[in-house]
């Protein structure tokens, strides 16, 4: 029987027993080239002390087949030793020394030791992912993160490949003939299994250095270096990565007041990564998106340095501080993302790190909070399959804007100087939020149990709505802030303290909408009296949460309503541009704001917007609202006249801009549903469309062909003809998504089966033939709705969690349209789901999580369409 998902309490239990001293981890990756070969050879001796002798325990390891087991010299029998995943050790000394010896398997999911060949030049690359818990796919181990150890792993592989691991390099021996060669690095420090790390391939590789002086005068210098494919160098930047990366260490380390303890710091640029970096001390992982083969804009680098720097927060929380079990992953996940925005905010040349965070990561937590599914920042997870899915926009972006409101409300030193006690006191051990509210409690000389209660164990967004009067003289006799804030799990309303701001915004002499004044205050309860307003004059714009420092969906009076509907585009300050136009999103979600009137918004707000970032996401959601929120009646119409607005803006965009870049691909994402531009993307691609200084690069020609073979305006010959031109990685990406596009029955079909019936596809295809399989019409897809749902408990039981959850939710048939006299939940799909969900109570928690999920944005969807009819 699968046993893979280890609970809370087994972990728990295995800790109050176990100490673990030491690792010793050789890998035999000699086989790595023959893609016949399913697996390789893993040995793993780890050393541990029990607190009571006599007892058992095991080990995690799932593997192609367990050679030897030996226990304390005893060689164990495999028959009784080795159950599925687990390795049964009896009979416990108080100090043990165990050896396992077996095959692992490669991966195509990324998860485990992933196995890549570049289509390019057909070379093969390697690289681990673990987090939450699959160090056990490739050796043998104790896979929970509170049973930390030292580390030290040693590599066979071909002598002409790169290889590296958390530690320095410290022997190379070639064996035999030459042709392969063992790789030795040096002991960790005492960290946990999850962010244990081994790369190897031909990877291209540069190298630099950084260096500080130490409090004591001595001089710290930690090497640093960079890989990625080298079918890939030639795009290739490490001087901007490393400079990055020299930034970030430079400001951490003074932040923190605690040396870099990971001696080196090596960043790998990855193929067919599931994530977009891991935190591997002294050798992070990155998706190699980050290299960019075609035109970046600013926004993208901004994102790429946030990424490294997020990942380097996370040396000191997550690293050298760990959660002890899965329910606490905010401590690390929510520091890190608040951490990467201050970095870049503070310590490189990028402007706009707040009002990305605005823009993007906190509408990801907006979304996932109101589902219902969303949880407390620190969550209740039971098991791995739950640790798995709580990576989502609640631990991430909820945390680390709680974390800004918390900054706002104990002062930034206070935090700070918290986060420096905290490090010293738990260097290289466990915490729990118990840890982290004492260290705030001494640093800010606060109580934070109702804070704590009310923000990190409360679920929800509260919604901060203003009530104004005003005298007939214009001047307020009255201004009063009303917090909903609903817990969705208690029922029960739970409002949250806020510290914030309110911007009073008007008309300068040029025509600009800017602030004039500001308030700063706490807001505690459901209903807060703002009396330093009363008697002034009402502007034009009352902005709630002026600087983004709480965390709430926020309303507008019905003034501040009509001018940002008619004047948001002369709103010159980028963050408070970006905090309305996130709210006003809110409010086409939450069915007060129609589709159309936002897409109208958005073509006066888009020509002027500054930041590359804003202008990507509003165009990306301008297309959502059409496709998701408007009634189908009038989307064709609010298609039509979008997409014509678009190409009006890119003929008119500075040539070689980023923002006529952004616009090519708004063209081509609209494109997907819309034929009737399709003479402008073959102009694009064939260079007639008189587009001057605008980049046709591969990654813009793959989102033109999507497109065109989405409306079955391409054919499969140019698609081959591209594909000869582009063979790559991303290319065969591209080339996968549009093939699966076509609007052919035969070619559904084909997909469906690709996708649902067979495991022959890795991660990434396996994702872009899901993408263009779902650009399909009603009459296309609905006729695989039975298929759907009766599938999903195998394809949960036969794919690993990642590849499963990339079917379950990639193919659910969320694009749906309100039908005219039939309530939302009445919805054909709606039902189905419902009665799948009867159906299947005791089917996997986070397989039902999925459905869940995608059902209630189905609804909220069908909800704001039938609103709009």
């Amino acid at each position: 029987m699968p046993n893979q998902n280890l609970s809370r309490d087994e972990a728990a239990l295995r800790s109050r027993l176990l100490s673990v001293t030491a690792y010793d981890v050789h890998l035999d990756l000699g086989n790595a080239e023959d893609e016949g070969a399913p697996g390789f050879r893993s040995r793993s001796t780890i050393t541990f002390g029990c607190s009571e002798p006599g007892a058992g325990t095991f080990l995690d390891f799932i593997h192609g087949g367990v050679s030897s087991v030996v226990l304390n010299g005893i060689e164990l029998d495999l028959a009784d030793a080795v159950d599925d995943s687990r390795i049964h050790l009896p009979g416990l000394q108080a100090e043990n020394t165990v050896t396992v010896e077996g095959t692992a398997l490669y991966s195509r999911s990324g998860e485990g030791l992933h196995r890549f060949r570049d289509p390019a030049d057909g070379r093969t690359y390697l690289y681990t992912q673990y987090e939450p818990a699959d160090a056990r796919r490739v050796f043998a181990d104790f896979e929970q993160p509170d049973l930390k150890a030292s580390f030290s792993f040693s590599v066979t592989a071909p002598s002409g490949w790169q290889v590296a691991s958390n530690g320095v390099e410290t022997q190379r021996t070639p064996l035999g003939d030459g042709t392969l060669s063992r790789w030795e690095f040096a002991p960790t420090q005492r960290i946990s299994t999850y962010i244990t790390t081994v790369l190897a391939g031909p990877y291209h590789r540069a190298d630099d250095e950084w260096s500080t002086r130490l409090d004591d005068g001595t001089e710290l210098r930690v090497p640093l270096a960079a890989y990625c494919r080298s079918s890939l160098a030639g795009y290739f930047d490490p001087k901007n990565i490393f400079a990055v990366t020299k930034q970030g260490l430079d400001y951490f380390h003074d932040l923190f007041a605690f040396p870099y303890p990971f001696g080196k710091y090596d960043s790998a640029f990855v193929p067919e990564y599931n994530l977009g970096a891991m935190e591997n001390p002294g050798l992070v992982t990155f998706t190699e998106a980050y290299v960019f083969r075609s035109r970046a804009t600013e926004a993208q680098y901004e994102a790429r340095a946030n990424t490294i720097l997020h990942e380097m927060a996370h040396m000191w929380f997550g690293d050298l501080v760990t959660m002890k079990w899965w329910d606490d992953l905010w401590l690390k996940e929510s520091f890190a993302d608040y951490m990467g925005a201050l970095a870049v905010d503070r310590a490189t040349d990028f402007t706009n790190s707040w009002v990305s965070f605005a823009n993007r990561r906190k509408a990801w937590a907006y979304v996932q909070d109101q589902l219902p599914t969303t949880h407390p920042i620190v969550a209740d997870i039971p098991n791995l399959e739950a640790a798995k899915q709580n990576f989502d926009g609640i631990t991430y972006a909820k945390g680390a804007s709680v974390l800004k409101q918390l900054v706002a409300y104990v002062g930034f030193e206070a935090f700070i100087d918290a986060a420096r006690g905290y490090f010293r006191d738990h260097a290289y051990g466990n915490t729990t939020l118990a840890d982290l509210l004492a260290a705030l409690e001494t640093a800010s000389g606060r109580d934070m149990a109702l804070w704590s209660a009310r923000w990190l164990q409360t679920a929800g967004v509260p919604v901060l709505v203003p009530e104004t009067e005003t005298g007939d003289d214009g001047a307020y006799t009255s201004v009063v802030i009303r917090q909903n804030a609903p817990d969705p799990v208690s029922g029960e309303q739970v409002p949250r303290p806020h510290r914030l701001r309110i911007g009073l915004y008007d008309f300068d002499g040029t025509g600009a909408l800017v602030r004039t004044d500001s308030v700063e205050l706490d807001v505690a309860g459901s209903r807060t009296e703002v009396p330093e307003l009363v008697g002034r004059q009402r502007p034009a714009l009352l902005l709630l949460n002026d600087e983004d420092l709480t965390y709430a969906k926020i309303r507008f009076d019905d003034a501040s309503l009509a001018t940002l509907l008619d004047s948001l585009h002369l709103l010159s300050d980028p963050l408070a541009r970006a905090i309305t136009l996130s709210a006003l999103w809110n409010t086409v979600r939450d069915g007060v704001l129609s589709a159309k009137d936002y897409v109208r918004l958005i073509q006066r707000v888009a020509p002027v917007e500054t930041g590359a970032g804003v202008l990507q996401v509003l165009l990306d959601n301008a297309l959502s609202a059409i496709e998701y929120y408007a009634p189908a009646q009038r989307r064709e119409v609010l298609r039509e006249e979008f997409s014509t607005h678009i190409a009006e803006q890119l003929a008119a965009a500075e040539p070689g801009s980023d923002r006529q870049t952004i616009w090519a691909r708004a063209a081509a994402g609209a494109g997907r549903r819309s034929s009737s531009h399709n003479a402008l993307l073959r102009g694009l691609l064939d260079g007639s469309a008189g587009i001057q200084g605008l980049a046709v690069d591969s990654d813009l020609r793959w989102r033109l062909w999507v497109a065109l073979a989405a409306t079955g305006s391409a054919t499969p010959a140019e698609l081959d003809a591209e594909l000869a031109q582009d063979n790559t990685a991303s290319g065969r990406v591209g080339f996968t998504t549009a093939s699966a596009a076509f609007p052919d029955p035969a070619v559904k079909a084909a997909a469906w089966q690709a996708i649902m019936h067979s495991d022959a596809l890795s991660n990434e295809l396996l994702s872009a033939t899901i993408t263009g399989f779902g650009l399909g019409s009603h009459e296309l897809l609905d006729g695989y709705l039975d298929d759907y749902f009766a599938s999903l408990t195998d394809v949960w039981a036969g794919r690993s969690i990642e590849l499963a959850s990339r079917v379950v939710g990639g193919l659910y048939p969320g694009h749906q349209d309100a039908m005219p006299g039939m309530v939302p939940a009445d919805h054909p799909v709606v039902q189905k789901s419902v009665e799948w969900l009867e159906l299947h109570s005791g089917a996997p928690a986070a397989l039902r999580r999925i459905i869940i999920e995608q059902q209630d944005q189905l609804l909220r969807s069908l909800r704001v369409q039938a609103a709009g009819m």
